[in-house]
């Protein structure tokens, strides 16, 4: 078994309820999906990035690792398309001792499962249709499974919160349905937060849109939160 890595690097968290903390990125080469707000389009390649051993990526992880960081991110591209690599990569983690966090889409549940008994933190990102993440033909089945890894992560126990981008081409009846599919199966009391992330630089949402998505979550998790990218902010990879 080998990993695709695209890179491995330490910054700030800048999105979701760890925002601010310092993290280990190890970013995962390859994404079959193309949101039109995607801001690490170098790593969405299958080919890019290089190709390592797990043992050569465990240490490639250890030799990075600075002190005082918080946890380890597996993000992409897409992580869940290498699960069993992300899995070895993650238990490693754990046995060091560091808290470890998945950033993916979640398109496919049965990859996530593989997954989630090695990650502590969980970010469960619905795509609107909006996103352009796949066609409308598809979207069913990518919302479903999505519900499929947000009701394992909280059966799970995990440490559990919920993302979606927003940006101006986003439909408030479309944000609402997913809404409505989401708290059909959980209640406020599951989840950890509730984060809504507006895209920057392309079709950024005005505050009036923000606030309407806002007033919609409110009455579901009154805990929600408008977070921008803070990496962005200050720059930071």
């Amino acid at each position: 078994m080998n990993a695709r890595i695209f890179e491995i690097f330490t910054s700030i968290e800048g999105e979701g309820i760890l925002y601010g903390t310092k993290t280990l990125f190890v970013r995962f080469a390859g994404c079959p999906y193309s949101c039109f707000y995607c801001d690490t389009l170098d790593a969405l390649p299958l080919d890019s990035g290089k190709e390592y051993s797990i043992t050569e990526a465990c240490n490639l992880i250890d030799s990075n690792l600075q002190d005082n960081t918080f946890k380890v991110n597996f993000t992409g591209g897409e992580p869940l398309i290498q699960h069993e690599a992300v899995s070895e990569l993650a238990k490693h983690v754990k046995a060091r001792g560091l808290p470890t966090y998945l950033e993916s889409a979640c398109f496919d549940s049965k990859k996530f499962l593989y997954v989630l008994p090695s990650i502590d933190f969980v970010k469960i990102e619905f795509k609107t249709i909006e996103s352009e993440f796949i066609d409308e033909k598809h979207y069913p089945e990518l919302l479903r499974n999505t519900l499929e890894c947000l009701q394992a992560a909280v059966e799970a126990k995990k440490t559990t919160y919920i993302k979606i981008v927003v940006s101006s081409k986003t439909e408030p009846e479309s944000f609402k349905e997913i809404l409505e599919q989401i708290f059909k199966i959980i209640s406020k009391e599951n989840i950890s937060g509730f984060i809504i992330q507006p895209t920057t630089s392309l079709s950024e949402p005005t505050l009036e849109q923000l606030l309407e998505f806002y007033d919609l979550v409110y009455p579901y998790y009154d805990e929600v939160r408008v977070v921008p990218q803070l990496h962005k902010v200050i720059s930071a990879p």
